[in-house]
């Protein structure tokens, strides 16, 4: 299962279950978040190393600036699209 699969499906358990959730967004307190989220994720039984996310969202953000205008200086700059971590808290 790749990254992006996992990260979609811990969004739909998230808003299923309540407890879930909570620790899920319990690790945004830790010192290094991103690894209390990939440390939680594998509690959940899914493979999910910190590397991954920002690669997925790094890959993400590449094919997305590939694909505007040329991909070439003039692509817009988007904030934060290449954030899969935050993107993830956003929608649950």
């Amino acid at each position: 299962m790749d990254t992006l699969t996992m990260l979609e499906e811990m969004q739909q358990r998230a808003r299923r279950d309540a407890a879930v959730k909570s620790a899920l967004l319990a690790t945004r307190t830790e010192a290094d978040p991103l690894s209390a989220f990939c440390k939680c994720a594998r509690s959940l039984g899914y493979e999910l190393y910190p590397m991954e996310v920002v690669q997925a969202g790094e890959d993400f953000y590449a094919s997305y600036r590939r694909s505007t205008n040329g991909g070439g200086e003039n692509s817009p700059l988007l904030e934060g699209q290449d954030d899969f971590y935050e993107m993830f808290f956003a929608t649950i």
